[in-house]
């Protein structure tokens, strides 16, 4: 077992801890990332790293390499936060209002730069480690920016890695799964339009209030009617806005929500279902009604030989890896990565009793005990891909 990589990242814990703590009272949004990139870049060069800065606008990817093998390997970490308002009584609280980092990628950030530091110390690896930190993940596509920057054209990667914290996984829990990790993620857009009028007088106007209400209670059932059992998917109104008065039928109701898929049919099941839902609905109820759908993040499906290789640096690692029974209805934009790449998406388990809040909540904060680990992991990933020279801790 691998076990002085660990020792030797563990060594240089408390600037980890510092350095992820600095990051979280600082937070970006998306495609915001200037002062985060900059501390990034900054630490690459100081360790002798090659640096491109600005790639899908605020991304900074690292180049590293050793010996001579035109091999490659991608790591990868998103940068962005949360427009969320913090919560929590921690001493290292976001001092930006309305912006934190409820989602851990200051704590993903931090666990590429420590693996990052290794590597460029140790140089146990054969070909070429690109460091890839993301811009704009929660919802911005962030990813996909990158890659129409040129990334892989750029930085050629064989296969690509990223590692996500996971709360509802015991602390340091290394977990990934062949196929679908994560689900595609859509959003739509309805408005209901009739005339509007008096609430006294309903029988002049159509009621758009009610067709409303008649459409949420129908796209509840689309999941359980319109998709087979066996199928996976979540369908969730988040949204509704409509009415200025007590007394006045709205001339308009706008209802917005998700839809989460792992399988492109039932994805276009689904769309055509709701489509069918709120036309016909409207025309019952006497009212128009239009429908904007938008897929905007793809499923993340690991490649099952790369799901295998983390699984098998986990368990080497640290004894054990667990292989999850489904994946999860949130999603990822790393699913670009993966259509171009092949590559897997690990989670790192970071529940215990004291830090029990969930992603994007205003209470969460990043467990720094777990840095290590993580760092571990995206290492000994590059070693072994690149082939470390220890035989034993050769790719198979």
């Amino acid at each position: 077992m691998p076990e002085p990589m660990l020792q030797t990242i563990a060594t240089f814990a408390d600037e980890l801890r510092a350095l992820r703590r600095d990051i979280h009272r600082h937070p970006e949004l998306a495609y915001r990332e200037e002062r985060t990139a900059a501390l990034v870049a900054e630490r690459l060069r100081g360790w002798g790293i090659e640096v491109h800065e600005n790639v899908g606008r605020t991304g900074v990817v690292g180049v590293l390499r050793a010996g001579s093998s035109a091999r490659s390997i991608g790591l990868r970490a998103d940068m962005d936060a949360l427009p969320i308002q913090e919560q929590g009584a921690i001493s290292h609280a976001s001092t930006h209002a309305g912006v934190m980092h409820a989602c851990g990628h200051d704590g993903h950030t931090t666990m590429l730069l420590a693996a990052a530091r290794y590597l460029a110390t140790t140089r146990r690896f054969d070909g070429c480690v690109h460091l890839i930190f993301q811009p704009a993940e929660e919802g911005q596509a962030g990813a996909r920016a990158m890659i129409e920057d040129g990334l892989f054209r750029r930085f050629p990667c064989a296969e690509v890695y990223a590692l996500h914290n996971w709360p509802s996984l015991p602390a340091g829990t290394i977990a990934t799964r062949p196929g679908p990790i994560m689900a595609a993620a859509d959003r739509f857009e309805i408005s209901v339009k009739a005339s509007g009028g008096h609430a006294a007088q309903p029988q002049l106007t159509a009621d758009t209030i009610l067709c409303a209400a008649q459409i949420v209670t129908g796209a509840n059932t689309l999941v359980a009617r319109r998709i087979a059992p066996d199928a996976n998917a979540v369908l969730s109104v988040t949204r509704i806005h409509g009415g200025s008065s007590h007394n006045i039928l709205p001339a308009e109701v706008k209802l917005t929500g998700t839809v989460r898929t792992f399988d492109p049919a039932v994805q276009d099941r689904l769309e055509a279902a709701l489509r069918d839902l709120v036309e016909g609905t409207a025309k019952a109820a006497g009212c128009t009604a239009t429908l904007e759908y938008v897929r905007y993040y793809p499923a993340t499906i690991n490649d099952p030989q790369c799901a295998a290789h983390a699984l098998e640096a986990g368990r080497a690692l640290f004894g054990s890896a667990l292989v999850p029974d489904a994946p999860a209805a949130t999603s990822e934009d790393f699913a670009f990565m993966l259509r171009e790449v092949p590559g897997a998406y690990v989670w790192l388990g970071q529940g215990s009793a004291t830090h029990a809040a969930p992603l994007h909540d205003p209470r969460y904060d990043f467990i720094d005990e777990v840095l290590a680990t993580g760092a571990t992991l995206l290492a000994a990933l590059a070693e072994r891909i690149l082939h470390v020279a220890a035989g034993h801790w050769l790719r198979s």
